[in-house]
């Protein structure tokens, strides 16, 4: 560990000698964990870090100067649909899809290092139940769509595949992410085949360039943003990993959307017969103003552009056929070639601009005393996963169907959307619709059939509660074979056990 000495002489190249100035009050405990703490930041990192974030805090915000005349649309050419392809071509993307899992050569990327602060709990995300009546967490139904790809793969392909799952967490969420793993037993996945690393953390920065105190003996420290996967990657060698293992397709997505699906075999058939090194699904914008981020086109290279930095006019623009202009919304959810992200490692990581995110950040005052701020008084920088797209040398982008594949996560209940409430409905609104495709019929509690509409008119309840495992169904394939033709009373729980009973 770094000497007291070396520690403030870099604080002093650094222009952050302030950090230590409650140094004569630590005790040995609290001044080993404060300097451990500060020998991990390099000094002319850590300047170039304040001075960046102060820098940026002083732009005006709002859409930069002269990028309506520079932005278009993605060419069609680049752009593939789940919805508007015909079944053959679904048909042909699918099996591409699932021939490269049973060669072992796909795997996924879990971004998990935030927490759940505006969700309104102290755990992380993936540990959330969202209401479902058979009360599974995110992490529990991503974990069983990665066994039902397996076996699916498995079955087409007489093989015994392996998608292998990397979760990157943070300093905040890896301890209680592995914790919760272990207390599940990996829900049954072999845990040689989940790999959990963390990406780094950045301190929080006042307005003027001073990194924040948290605490006497504690600097205010952030995830660096889920772009901090690049530098993750190359800090604990999982592209090294992945080679060994003989992957080659690399499927990233955020862990707040509860209808993901884990290796979409049809997203990585389209990608790798598109021969594209990166992609993003993308789904159609709500309504101009939805605040999400367009992929588009900035000079000709692909880019995702947040919603704040494009002007209300630009959002409203219209194509020939009516629609936006403008309708790729990103949900971070991305393809990528090994070979393209051991490129970005080595290559384009650095020149990665970092966004600016202005937060109330809990700090200690100059008599010590810890203070939770009222309004933003700090800002934490972070990169993003998606810009990396300029670096790619064939971009592709993928629409899929939000009501089959988008519901986030993002605040508690007494926000009117993206909450646990949304989530769930959604979650459960997709297996209704499943179940009535393959032919189901529903009862009321009289044995009279249900409304067959996907929402009751006036409320927009659903007529009947149905939760459909992942372990059972991927995509709502093979229900058939259970449901047609059958009748049952809400809630009906399909799951391995309930199958086992309705198999012919």
């Amino acid at each position: 560990m770094a000497s007291e000495r070396d520690v403030r002489a870099g604080l002093q190249r650094a222009g952050q000698e302030h950090l230590l100035r409650f140094w004569a009050e630590l005790e040995p405990g609290p001044r080993a964990a404060l300097l451990a703490e500060l020998g991990r930041l390099e000094p002319e990192a850590l300047r170039a870090h304040c001075q960046r974030a102060a820098a940026a805090c002083v732009r005006p915000p709002g859409p930069p100067p002269d990028l309506a005349a520079s932005l278009r649309p993605l060419s069609p050419e680049r752009v593939g649909s789940a919805s508007r392809s015909d079944p053959e071509t679904l048909r042909l993307w699918e099996e591409e899809g699932f021939h490269q899992i049973a060669l072992n050569k796909v795997a996924v990327v879990l971004l998990a290092g935030g927490q759940g602060t505006r969700l309104g709990v102290t755990y992380p995300k993936g540990m959330y139940q969202v209401g479902l009546p058979s009360q599974k967490t995110l992490y529990q139904l991503q974990a069983e769509r990665i066994r039902r790809v397996e076996q699916l793969a498995d079955e087409r392909h007489g093989t015994r595949c392996t998608v292998p799952w990397y979760i990157m967490t943070s300093e905040f969420t890896l301890g209680p992410t592995a914790e919760f793993f272990k207390e599940h037993d990996f829900f049954h996945l072999d845990r040689n085949n989940v790999v959990m690393f963390e990406q780094r953390m950045l301190p929080a920065v006042t307005f003027d360039g001073r990194a924040i105190l948290e605490q006497k003996d504690k600097v205010a420290m952030a995830p660096d943003g889920n772009g901090g996967l690049f530098c993750a990657l190359a800090d604990h060698q999982i592209l090294e990993d992945m080679e060994r293992r003989g992957v080659e397709f690399v499927h990233v997505y955020c862990v707040d959307n509860i209808l993901v699906r884990l290796a979409d075999p049809v997203f990585i058939g389209f990608c790798v017969l598109r021969g594209a090194d990166c992609a993003a699904k993308v789904v159609e914008k709500a309504y101009p103003e939805e605040p999400v981020g367009v992929v588009c086109q900035v000079d000709g290279v692909p880019q995702v552009v947040e919603y704040s930095e494009i002007s209300l006019e630009t959002a409203r623009l219209r194509a020939p056929d009516g629609g936006l202009l403008y309708n790729t919304g990103n949900i971070c959810n991305h393809f990528f070639t090994r070979r393209f992200l051991q490129t970005v490692t080595r290559e384009y990581e650095p020149l990665l601009k970092p966004h600016v995110a202005v937060k109330k950040v809990p700090y200690v005052d100059e008599e010590g005393n810890p203070v939770k701020p009222l309004k933003p008084n700090g800002i934490k920088m972070e990169k993003f996963v998606f810009d990396v797209f300029q670096f790619a040398e064939n971009f592709v982008a993928f629409e899929v169907l939000r009501e089959e594949e988008f519901s986030p996560l993002k605040n508690s209940d007494s926000a009117d959307k993206d909450n646990p409430t949304t989530a769930r409905q959604a979650l459960l609104s997709q297996h209704y619709r499943w179940a009535l495709q393959a032919g189901a019929h529903f009862l009321d509690s009289n044995g009279a059939q249900l409304s067959e509409l996907p929402r009751l008119p006036g409320s927009g309840e659903l007529p009947a509660i149905c939760e459909i495992s992942p372990l059972v169904s991927y995509s709502g394939e093979g229900l058939e074979a259970y449901l047609q033709g059958r009748e049952f009373q809400s809630p009906l729980i399909l799951d391995e056990n309930r199958v086992r009973t309705l198999r012919p």
